[in-house]
């Protein structure tokens, strides 16, 4: 293994990285810069480092023209293993059966990614993710990629370590033409090297053309580097024989590296026999290489490009068509050489790639989908259909997270020949990704108008997704009655049948006050229907967080995102774990929201969804307030509140001052937090939202009996007491039974309501009762309140209220001693683990639901152990029980 000139400190952090995986730390890498600055050398470092510490080598190169078929380079870098099971459509769940299928050969692996910036986005979005998660699996990542802006973007989203190579220094440039091109005349050297400014490949090859062909050969110099490096290699081109250029130019375009598929291709094109030799002038040039099972490989990229990008456009659409002709065995390949092959608008070819993208979306592939139905856009004759396709890719890519190929695609769609469904769904997008989305309920009237006359058109199932998917931003506009009532009729008027799901997503969403009771009685009797799709709990989920039927929501909630981790649909299992965190939280189950949030966060962010990782981020505020943590609540509300004002969605302070008022609450500071909790309630204010008046009555409520606030709580009270009785809000309905205790006085009513499923409430009320029987000196009857309270503060970890009840326990004469929370040294993500292993879920079935491997769970249950006293399973189990 020869040395490279210039590059110690980075071969050094690449056999580090080599040495960690074979031990069974796994890691990635990243090596970027320009083209030619040695990238590939250094990969080949890594790839006989690899080689010699034992390490399995699977590897493969990105392709311009594969960029679009979705999986293609996953499927080539998997092709030595043969793989009968890395199937799933999703790339977030395809990559755990990858490290299944790498973990299976018994030996560490090295994944050699060359020209990654080329890899189709499904098989990019499987290896990014696969790299982010084998901290414990003996796995190295090393992937190679080119500078650019694109580029940029996917790293960024990405997250990995980079390696970044810069220019040689003068004089390592010096010693690398004097090992490659010695000899040359001080006038040509001195050329060379200003020409090469530094880049390997530069200095190699055009040291090595001016050695050849004298001065010449560095001109133009006014070319970029790359592009004179590439005529060098075009130069070397020329000379080959014509059969060996058209079999380089067919190999250029392939999707494939099989020799045969390109001989079999070349002989299409030319209509005469293609020897297997032919291609030897090439491999004797050294530019190509065929391995042992006759997959050819260029000896650089910059040849692919120079091949591909010298070719005469009619020349590439004549290559694609042979090709197609010979993968027919392969339908995909088959349609996509086709649809690189055509001439000009073609709708039929159009068709079929849309076809093939319905087919993606029912296997819930939406990269996949995304790709076809883009280039059914460009072939679409058809200016209507033409503009349904784009809006429908819009929608995948909505569905993917990506905002930027979102933006890019609404730019270019043209409003005067769709249909005034499409008309709609344009409008709609057009709001969600502009600065003026969430400008105000005049918009939104208007869209309710829009989605009217898809009804009228006859488009109601147009009608249907549109509100579904505008009912949450009708929530959280806080929109005047009227804007929410006209909502409503435009879904009444689409007289869905009484057990069509739909109605109970949206109503109780647009507006929990008027149509809570209709939309919780619906809301039961679907909470069992499991043959509703993932995404339809998850709207029931939400619908039931609004209306404050927190058991409903997290039923729903957890339900969809089994479903969806199952199928790897990390953008909807974001959004349900939110409303589960959200829905344990309100319940004041701290201990169950925590994990749920954090891992809503993480896959929030995997998925490129900000405003859901904001709103985990809102819930463990609460959470955090809640335990007794109030500095963190309000880190976590301070920064939120800063996102919230810049999308002008102010309605959601509401959230922020929960955290807030809750967080003085365990503080003890009743009268801040009677002051922050009350701006929810006071019209004119940022924060004023009516329906989270519903969720926060009963800290409003406490807040006041604590500081002395009654008078400022009645009229409050007064006006929610008609919206309790039309909306049937749980939430408000406890927070109502608290108010009217705390106001009168009398608790033996409020006691005696159910609140089975409302332990923190319940709890609350226990206290406060309790702590007035203390001081009217009824001890004893105080006594079994106050047990219960602290109990139940305890197992829920709401570590301030559990003190102020033990407190007023030990002014009645009885002493409950504080229990030590083991659970309370592990991180969310620690927490969750514990239980699901707790729970007696193995190591592989815990890293199915959230995304790790088996060896990831395995090394984390063994930190986790030590922290809390325990060596065992069943140990752990008891323990979490004994917390509960």
């Amino acid at each position: 293994m020869g040395k490279i000139v210039g590059r110690d400190d980075q071969v050094r952090a690449l056999e580090s990285l080599l040495g960690e995986a074979v031990e069974g730390r796994g890691a990635a890498v990243v090596l970027r810069g320009e083209a030619g600055i040695g990238k590939s050398a250094l990969l080949e470092h890594a790839v006989a480092a690899g080689r010699d510490r034992g390490l399995r080598i699977l590897s493969v190169a990105g392709v311009q023209v594969e960029v679009l078929i979705p999986y293609a380079g996953l499927d080539h870098l998997l092709r030595p293993l043969r793989p009968a099971r890395v199937a799933a459509e999703s790339p977030y769940r395809r990559a755990l059966e990858v490290v299944d299928l790498l973990a299976a050969t018994g030996e560490p692996v090295l994944l050699a990614i060359e020209d990654a910036h080329w890899l189709d986005a499904s098989t990019w979005a499987t290896l990014t993710f696969l790299a982010r998660r084998i901290e414990s699996d003996r796995i190295a990542v090393v992937m190679a990629v080119r500078d650019g802006e694109d580029v940029d973007q996917r790293l960024a989203a990405a997250g990995l370590p980079e390696l970044r190579l810069e220019p040689l220094e003068p004089a390592d440039a010096d010693r690398l033409l004097e090992r490659t091109a010695p000899g040359l005349t001080d006038v040509l050297r001195e050329r060379v090297l200003s020409g090469a400014a530094g880049n390997p490949l530069g200095v190699v090859e055009l040291g090595a053309a001016a050695a050849r062909l004298g001065g010449s050969a560095l001109l133009p110099s006014a070319l970029p580097l790359s592009s004179r490096v590439e005529r060098t290699f075009a130069g070397l081109v020329a000379d080959l024989p014509p059969l060996t250029r058209d079999l380089l130019l067919v190999a250029a375009l392939d999707d494939g590296g099989g020799l045969d598929e390109i001989l079999a291709a070349t002989a299409v094109l030319t209509g005469g026999e293609v020897p297997t030799d032919a291609i030897q002038p090439a491999v004797t040039a050294r530019l190509v290489s065929v391995d042992d099972a006759y997959e050819l490989r260029f000896r650089h990229p910059l040849l692919r490009s120079a091949l591909r990008q010298g070719a005469a456009p009619g020349d590439r659409r004549r290559v694609h068509a042979a090709l197609a002709e010979v993968v027919a065995g392969s339908p995909d390949r088959r349609l996509w050489h086709r649809a690189w092959a055509v001439t000009g608008p073609d709708e039929a070819l159009a068709r079929e790639l849309t076809e093939s993208a319905l087919g993606a979306t029912e296997r819930q592939a939406v990269s996949v989908a995304l790709a076809a139905v883009q280039r059914a856009v460009q072939l679409s004759e058809d200016p209507a259909e033409r503009g349904n396709r784009q809006i429908w890719a819009c929608d995948l890519a909505h569905e993917q997270g990506d905002a930027d190929t979102v933006r890019r695609l609404l730019a270019e769609i043209d409003e005067k020949p769709l249909s005034r469904a499409d008309r709609a769904r344009l409008t709609w997008i057009r709001d969600t990704y502009y600065p003026n989305a969430w400008s105000g309920p005049e918009r939104l009237l208007a869209y309710a108008d829009l989605i009217d006359e898809m009804r009228r058109d006859g488009e109601a199932g147009f009608a249907v997704k549109a509100l579904t998917e505008v009912a949450l931003r009708v929530y959280y506009s806080a929109v005047p009655a009227a804007v929410a009532d006209r909502f409503a009729e435009v879904t009444v008027a689409l007289g869905l049948p009484a057990d069509d799901p739909n109605p109970a997503a949206i109503l109780p969403m647009v507006s929990p006050s008027a149509h809570g009771a209709q939309g919780l009685a619906r809301l039961r009797s679907l909470v069992h229907r499991m043959d509703l799709a993932p995404a339809m709990r998850s709207e029931l989920a939400m619908s039931a967080w609004a209306v404050g039927a927190f058991d409903l929501a997290g039923t729903f909630a957890l339900s969809a995102a089994a479903d969806f981790r199952a199928q790897g649909r990390i953008g909807g299992l974001s959004q349900a774990l939110n409303t589960a965190a959200a829905a344990r939280a309100g319940l004041g189950d701290t201990r169950g929201a925590l994990p749920l949030a954090a891992e809503c966060i993480a896959v929030a962010n995997e998925a490129g969804q900000p405003m859901w990782a904001m709103g985990g981020g809102l819930t463990i505020a609460l959470v955090e307030a809640l335990r007794g943590d109030a500095a963190g609540a309000r880190r976590r509300a301070d920064s939120a509140e800063q996102v919230i004002h810049a999308a002008r969605m102010l309605p959601m302070l509401a959230l922020v001052q929960r955290a807030r008022g809750v967080a003085a609450l365990a503080e003890g500071r009743a009268d801040d937090a009677f002051g922050q909790l009350q701006r929810v309630f006071e019209p004119g204010a940022a924060a004023y939202f009516p329906h989270q008046q519903l969720h926060l009555l009963g800290h409003l409520a406490e807040a006041a009996m604590l500081g002395g606030l009654l008078d400022d709580l009645r009229p409050i009270v007064a006006a929610l007491e008609p919206v309790g009785a039309r909306s049937q809000s749980p939430a408000l309905l406890a927070g109502l039974g608290y108010a009217r205790a705390v106001l009168t006085g009398d608790y033996e009513t409020a006691l005696a309501a159910d609140l089975t499923g409302w332990p923190f409430e319940r709890a609350r009320l226990q206290l406060t009762a309790g702590a007035a029987l203390r001081r009217a000196y009824k001890v004893t009857e105080s006594r079994p309140l106050l047990r219960a309270a602290v109990a139940t503060f305890d197992a829920l970890g709401a570590a301030p209220w559990a003190d102020r009840a033990r407190a007023e326990l030990r002014a009645t004469g009885e002493t409950r001693r504080k229990p030590i929370d083991a659970l309370a040294v592990l991180t969310p993500q620690e927490q969750q683990i514990a239980r699901l292993a707790a729970d007696g879920l193995t190591n592989r079935e815990i890293g199915e639901r959230l995304f790790l491997s088996p060896r990831t769970i395995s090394t984390h249950l063994y930190r986790i152990y030590p922290k809390v006293n325990v060596s065992s399973r069943t140990e752990l189990a008891r323990i979490i029980t004994a917390v509960h």
